[in-house]
């Protein structure tokens, strides 16, 4: 009687700490969709307006970290969200070694012809849990990231950033990922 106590005990431990998780990964996907999305439609519109991409490379230098620093007020003291790449463009968005881990095992998974864009990444790491979601490269993101940028575009990346390495990408590669960490 005891071993089935103990068994259901365990189980339920379990379905609760799955439950838990689950509502962690909701609680950041929301936070990188309130971050992703503000900074999708500004920077959609500023290539609306500007098929060059100069507004859009104007928009990123000036105001992306001010628009991530105003989401992160607007969370919980618990939780903050942040950009991240392999080949970053600015200094403030680098990865450390777990991040570097999970990106290594999105990369891979698109190497492997096994990668869905849907692919959120769950990592308890101590008493901080990070969710992941993955940035896939697009045309219009090889304005600024790809082989072949414009004369003005690589002025403005190498006034702004003179350390850059986000460029060379191709459409569907990884250019980064969104991550929200929620401490206990």
């Amino acid at each position: 009687m005891k071993a089935k106590t103990l068994i259901l005990a365990t189980l339920l431990l379990s379905s609760t700490l799955t439950a838990e998780q689950t509502n962690i990964k909701q609680e950041g996907i929301g936070y990188i969709k309130m971050l992703g999305s503000t900074l999708k439609t500004q920077l959609k519109s500023q290539m609306q307006s500007d098929k060059s991409g100069l507004s859009a490379m104007g928009f990123c230098s000036s105001s992306a970290d001010t628009i991530t620093d105003e989401v992160n007020k607007k969370l919980p003291a618990n939780a903050k969200v942040r950009r991240i790449a392999l080949k970053s463009r600015n200094e403030a968005n680098q990865p450390d070694a777990l991040d570097q881990k999970v990106m290594n095992e999105y990369q891979a998974s698109i190497e492997a012809k096994t990668f869905l864009p849907s692919d959120i990444k769950v990592v308890v790491d101590g008493d901080t849990t990070r969710v992941y979601k993955p940035l896939i490269t697009k045309g219009v993101c090889l304005k600024c990231h790809g082989t072949n940028m414009s004369k003005e575009i690589q002025s403005q990346i190498d006034t702004h950033y003179p350390k850059d390495k986000a460029f060379g990408f191709v459409e569907g590669s990884l250019r980064g990922v969104i991550v929200a960490e929620i401490k206990k």
